[in-house]
């Protein structure tokens, strides 16, 4: 079922209980998978081998960066410490407020998590305050408010993107759209979507075995290659956009 409106009006605290609700829980019974499993494996390896200054924000245990060389930054302690066991280096943080010092990363990868908190603005100039002019960023953002699920509630979404909105607020903060791909692995159905959330809610812990085990391969298996092409691109219909954007710190006004 359509809602009219994100829940926009959530405030922080809240924002945050329902992610750990749902991530705590989903981490707590995931296995790592690697970067190199992943359609952004041959932009990012490319990327990644020119930047040895790089951050992950928020990836669980779906980072797309290389484990080696990269510092991650996550909420949860179940992803934190597998991340950790596996020679990575986590670190516990929120995009809000990042744990790392000014302007000390060339490549930033942050996945499935503007949406997720209540000050994307905050978060927005927080990313661009630990990157480095001439920094490549890697983005993912939910688009068209209409296209609202009570599915965007229950994994504590806290909007979907007007494609105008997301350009003009990453051009506030110093980051510039150089190319874009169609991403994102959500079904068509409602009806599917209602019997996951129905399985997730009653049935929690049989939904995350079926979810790590079964549909997560699948999805790896059935992805196809991320096709890019030059800025926002023609968004109609489109769920969810990956975003590779560069970024040149933003002039201060003058008096």
């Amino acid at each position: 079922m359509l809602r009219s409106r994100p829940a926009e009006s959530r405030n922080d605290a809240e924002l945050i209980r329902a992610n750990r609700g749902f991530y705590e829980s989903l981490w707590a019974e995931a296995r790592l998978i690697g970067p190199e499993r992943f359609n952004t494996w041959p932009l990012l390896q490319q990327l990644a081998a020119a930047a040895t200054r790089r951050l992950e924000v928020a990836p669980g245990l779906r980072p797309r960066l290389p484990l080696e060389g990269t510092c991650f930054v996550d909420l949860s302690h179940a992803a934190l410490q597998r991340l950790r066991a596996s020679g990575a280096n986590a670190v516990h943080g929120m995009i809000g407020a990042l744990p790392c010092a000014g302007a000390s990363f060339d490549l930033i990868c942050a996945l499935d998590i503007l949406e997720h908190v209540a000050d994307d603005d905050s978060a927005l100039a927080e990313l661009a305050r630990v990157a480095a002019p001439g920094a490549s960023m890697l983005l993912s953002v939910p688009l068209h408010p209409e296209a609202w699920t009570a599915f965007d509630d229950f994994v504590g979404h806290c909007r979907r993107y007007e494609p105008a909105r997301i350009v003009a607020r990453l051009a506030q903060h110093g980051f510039t759209i150089e190319h874009s791909a169609v991403y994102g692995m959500q079904p068509k159905s409602s009806r599917l979507l209602d019997l996951g959330q129905w399985y997730l809610t009653h049935k929690r812990e049989r939904a995350m075995w079926w979810y790590n085990r079964v549909f997560m391969p699948m999805g790896l298996y059935f992805q196809k290659p991320l096709r890019w092409r030059a800025g926002l691109g023609d968004t109609q219909g489109v769920d969810e956009l990956l975003l590779r954007c560069s970024y040149q710190p933003v002039p201060a006004p003058s008096h």
